[in-house]
């Protein structure tokens, strides 16, 4: 199956990390003609979001972690996870959900 990879940039996102997993994996769970990949840019964030994301690494083989080492800004942390995308489609979105990801099918 052709692979897709959202990329997604998170800075100080504790507060809807669990939210933005649980509305893009039904997403992902619902379209089974592509594979999905979720790569996560963390920005330097100084909160909890890099632990949280670890923890959900671990129940979920598709997440790729992007750790930058300080806040770069939205657009270098997009920048971050277009290089490292393996998709043939990427489709950059927020982690705040004001872009919905059941728009993504």
């Amino acid at each position: 199956m052709p692979l897709i990879s959202i990329v997604v940039p998170m800075y100080n996102e504790e507060a809807v990390v669990a939210d933005f997993f649980a509305r893009i994996n039904k997403v992902v769970a619902d379209v089974a003609t592509y594979d999905f990949e979720i790569v996560v840019v963390n920005d330097g964030s100084t909160d909890s979001t890099l632990v949280l994301l670890k923890e959900q690494q671990k129940q979920q083989n598709n997440i790729v972690i992007v750790n930058l080492a300080r806040n770069f800004g939205h657009e270098p942390a997009v920048s971050a996870g277009l290089h490292v995308a393996k998709g043939e489609a990427v489709i950059p979105i927020d982690a705040d959900l004001q872009d919905p990801p059941e728009i993504i099918p």
